[in-house]
């Protein structure tokens, strides 16, 4: 393995990472999405693969980030 290789290599990765933090983002907004209208803890942990605590998790960020989006939103006072 030269260097140039390894850098590509490196690179890759890098590329490969940024792809997954994109993925896992799209990925978590679902799973709200999908507890909001009404689907099963049970089976959004059987579709992804998150054990029911990481689905918990997951939720309560979200929740958490609108409450705190809304919050900091002006409020119209007519």
């Amino acid at each position: 393995m030269d260097k140039r290789s390894l850098a590509q290599l490196a690179g890759r990765f890098r590329d490969a990472e940024a792809r997954t933090e994109i993925l896992r983002q799209e990925l978590a907004v679902a799973i709200a999405q999908a507890d909001v209208d009404g689907v099963a803890q049970k089976d959004i942990c059987e579709a992804t693969g998150y054990t029911r605590q990481q689905v918990r998790r997951i939720v309560k960020a979200s929740a958490d980030s609108d409450a705190e989006q809304s919050a900091d939103s002006p409020q119209d006072d007519q």
